[in-house]
């Protein structure tokens, strides 16, 4: 005797009724890139239909992405080299880039949920996700904690709605929640980007951010990609300091971490389905060996079905138009 599974399969009702996993457009979060200037809208060569925009582009985009269903988006700060310093002084002043362009879009978009990458490599000129020390040229942790407080006052204090620190600084969480707390922000969440793999994945959002170290890399502080113990430590130690969301990035090469961390934590998770994950979807597309749409679900389902409640996808207006022309 044995099993007949297929039972359970050759009724295409049945089938729907039995899905373990789903997708919704609620669970999408799109990252926008702004610049400063006006009527900026430049496409990334190796990821068609993303585009740094200056914020009145960006304001025409979060229009299109409410039209769609998308109820959040992840912001990005992108500066011209010569506004950069050593210590991404733009991200920490109130009339700076990211700041003015948090107000503009909670003005015009009140409902829009609106989170904030919170880091430095974008606005330093070394291009590292924290300060210097000038001896070693190594990032300097507790300074970089002590500047990473200040940045998330701007953010919150602009009117941010969830704020994402993606450095992978050790404190990190404790020391944004006790600075937000004290200064009277205790109901911001923080999407700490807990289990940051130090990865090659990145390569064309590096390009589309502008921030791209000048010199080493970034093993130091982001996550050995070979070690999958050591990743749920990391996420499992921001929990404990107080972060209310856990992400696991990149997404596609790590859905044992993903399914791993989902097991150890109540929290919600969410994966960034990184450039690099999208580049080669787009590639293949472009070459005709995958069926785009198909391929495209199908990962988005691979993410859900090792535990992530929220994705954050460039795929994310195609995944809307999809699944709308599902129903």
């Amino acid at each position: 005797m044995f099993k007949r599974f297929r039972r359970l399969r050759l009724n295409e009702s049945l089938r729907f009724m039995l899905e373990e996993s789903f997708l919704d457009i609620k669970d999408f979060i799109y990252p926008l890139f702004v610049v400063d200037g006006k009527g900026i809208k430049n496409e990334l060569s190796s990821m068609p239909g993303v585009f740094q925009m200056s914020i009145d582009e960006i304001l025409k985009e979060c229009k299109e992405l409410v039209e769609l269903g998308i109820k959040a988006i992840i912001l990005f700060g992108v500066l011209d080299d010569d506004k950069k310093d050593s210590i991404g002084s733009d991200a920490l002043d109130d009339e700076g880039l990211i700041a003015k362009s948090i107000r503009e879009i909670k003005r015009d978009f009140p409902n829009l949920f609106v989170i904030t990458d919170l880091c430095f490599c974008e606005y330093t000129e070394h291009g590292h996700c924290g300060v210097l020390d000038l001896k070693t040229g190594m990032v300097d942790n507790d300074l970089t904690l002590e500047l990473s407080a200040k940045q998330a006052l701007v953010q919150a204090r602009a009117g941010v709605d969830m704020i994402a620190p993606s450095g992978m600084m050790d404190g990190i969480i404790y020391t944004l929640r006790k600075s937000l707390d004290e200064n009277g922000f205790y109901n911001m969440p923080l999407m700490s980007y807990s289990t940051k793999f130090a990865s090659s994945y990145y390569g064309p959002f590096r390009e589309i951010a502008k921030s791209s170290p000048s010199k080493g890399d970034r093993k130091s502080y982001q996550m050995d990609y070979k070690n999958s113990k050591e990743a749920l430590l990391e996420s499992l130690e921001d929990e404990r300091q107080g972060a209310d969301i856990l992400m696991i990035k990149p997404a596609l090469a790590y859905l044992d971490v993903l399914k791993d961390l989902s097991l150890k934590t109540k929290l919600p998770i969410c994966v960034y389905n990184v450039s690099g994950e999208y580049a080669l979807l787009k590639a293949g597309a472009k070459l005709g060996v995958i069926d785009y749409e198909k391929v495209l679900l199908e990962t988005m389902f691979a993410f859900k079905r090792a535990g992530a409640r929220l994705i954050i996808s460039y795929h994310s207006k195609e995944v809307a138009k999809i699944l709308k022309d599902m129903k």
